[in-house]
């Protein structure tokens, strides 16, 4: 029989000849598979109207390239100065940069004309969970949202932070010490690493009732964590939006930047877990104010309790977005204000004629102090703690947004780091210009208002009023403390940055020599 079958022309399949038979009709099909769709994407999409480069709209793996790679901000940038304020990205992915109508269409209430659009849900290819697969208050669903939030809320109110100002204080103060041991040294410090340090510690002891000792101890490990869970977090996400790179990772072995990113990100989960096991171990009795204590006051409300998996999967987003986020802004307009000496001159100037005493410097008072704000303001704008977009998905019939119909099912977004550096927006976009935040009749006709670094409508930030108010009694405390020194001035420190969601910040090395006063 087989050698009827032989004599008929036909092979067996598991023979040299139908391997290779196998194996070119399925690349021959996969490569049909990808012309077709690529066509389709191009010419017959609901998007095709929209402009772009031809092989993003044409496929997906552009934008994964730059995704994988970090290079996504400047990617995206570069888009937006060629195709303007709305560019679609990928076959399914808009992004845009017309933030005043755009904040509003993507991310705003669901009131008033927007009444019966329908909710903009996180894109969940974007959006991963974290290692136990329980959602937390960033990737839960409506409903769970609002529960989470209206737990969590209680934690960061005006009256919460006010009673957390003394455990903020002695935080500062312990950087401020710790950074004048180098400079009678006549050290220099990787100030971005002690403001790592700093902002770890206080969101830790906030959250848990429980410093990690970062501060203590120069624990730079556990700050990497940090990043690492971060940029395992991208990993995963481009993999969801291309499952090839699942098999890509395991024939290569992607070491350096999955698995040990991966295994970070393991461990941090475990130093989370464990922090909020010994927390929720000392129960609600606890005389510290934490967290923890608004969390375990409000589990006998329906509408408010949550599971002991949610609470570990929601200390991840309090650790993650309560530390790195503000080390980056105040890493950031450090770098900026070096960079520009009459402004920081004046600036140092401000805070040192305001006080008399660091004693002086609380939170009320860091608030009067204008020219601060504006510099941490124009830092955000320059620098946003998180650069690229937050995508959400356009709901099923599609929608307009800033002008243009987007069919449902479309992940959109405004890309920050390219709205803030539009040329569109704001007068000498990449210039640092506090000025322009204090009534500066030359930038007058800026578009103040698409600055959101902490996102916008009902699923903004639950802490950037905590963010704030540690960035500038840190940076008011430091600057009254130190005169500060960039050690290399030909480096610019902000160029070579990559991005995996958040930028990774290189060290900044900064010279630093007790203030002297007449």
């Amino acid at each position: 029989m087989a050698d009827t079958v032989n004599s008929s022309g036909w092979f067996h399949l598991f023979s040299f000849e139908g391997a290779v038979f196998s194996a070119t009709s399925f690349a021959a099909f996969c490569l049909l598979y990808l012309l077709t769709t690529s066509i389709y994407n191009v010419f017959l999409h609901p998007l095709k109207h929209l402009p772009g480069p031809l092989s993003a709209r044409a496929s997906i793996l552009p934008s994964v390239f730059a995704l994988r790679t970090g290079n996504i901000v400047n990617w995206i940038k570069d888009q937006h100065d060629k195709y303007g304020d709305v560019v679609r990205v990928s076959p399914t992915e808009v992004s845009f940069t017309s933030a005043e109508t755009a904040w509003p269409d993507i991310y705003g209430f669901r009131t008033g004309k927007y009444k019966g659009t329908g909710p903009y849900l996180k894109d969940t290819k974007f959006y991963n969970t974290v290692p136990n697969e329980v959602h937390h208050i960033v990737t839960a669903g409506e409903e769970d949202h609002t529960r989470m939030r209206r737990n969590l809320s209680h934690a960061f109110s005006d009256k919460a932070l006010r009673s957390q100002e003394p455990l903020i204080q002695s935080f500062v103060d312990l950087l401020i010490s710790r950074i004048g041991e180098h400079a009678v040294q006549g050290k220099s410090i990787d100030i971005t690493r002690w403001y790592n340090y700093a902002t770890f510690d206080i969101i830790s002891d906030l959250a848990f009732g429980a410093p990690l000792d970062c501060l203590r101890g120069s624990r730079t490990h556990t700050v990497n964590l940090v990043m690492g869970f971060v940029k395992a977090g991208m990993v995963l996400s481009t993999r969801d939006r291309f499952p090839p790179l699942k098999i890509y990772d395991r024939l290569v072995k992607f070491f350096t930047t999955t698995s040990s990113a991966l295994t970070q990100r393991m461990d941090f989960f475990h130093l989370t877990t464990s922090q909020v096991g010994k927390r929720l171990d000392r129960g609600i009795a606890d005389d510290r104010n934490d967290f923890f204590t608004a969390i375990l006051k409000h589990q006998e409300k329906e509408t408010q309790r949550l599971s002991r998996e949610e609470m570990d999967s929601n200390a991840i987003v309090l650790l993650v977005a309560g530390s790195e986020t503000t080390a980056t802004t105040l890493s950031g307009t450090t770098f900026l204000l070096l960079q520009h000496p009459t402004v920081y001159h004046k600036l140092v100037a401000e805070i040192r004629t305001a006080f008399t005493s660091a004693a002086e410097i609380t939170l009320d008072a860091v608030n009067h102090l204008e020219y601060l704000l504006a510099c941490l303001q124009e830092g955000l704008r320059i620098y946003p703690p998180a650069p690229t977009g937050l995508p959400r998905v356009v709901p099923a019939g599609g929608d307009c947004i800033s002008g243009h119909y987007i069919a449902g099912g479309t992940s959109v977004y405004v890309s920050q780091h390219a709205t803030n550096h539009s040329a569109q927006n704001f007068r000498d976009p990449d210039a640092y210009v506090p000025e322009r935040w204090l009534g500066d009749e030359r930038y007058q006709h800026d578009k103040r208002e698409v600055v959101n670094p902490f996102s916008f409508g009902p699923r903004n930030c639950l802490g950037k009023n905590l963010a704030y108010a540690e960035m500038r009694l840190i940076l008011a405390k430091l600057l009254f403390t130190y005169d500060l020194e960039l050690v290399d001035r030909t480096r610019n420190w902000m160029d070579t940055q990559k991005v995996y969601v958040l930028w990774d910040k290189p060290g900044l090395e900064v010279k630093v020599t007790r203030a002297v006063r007449t």
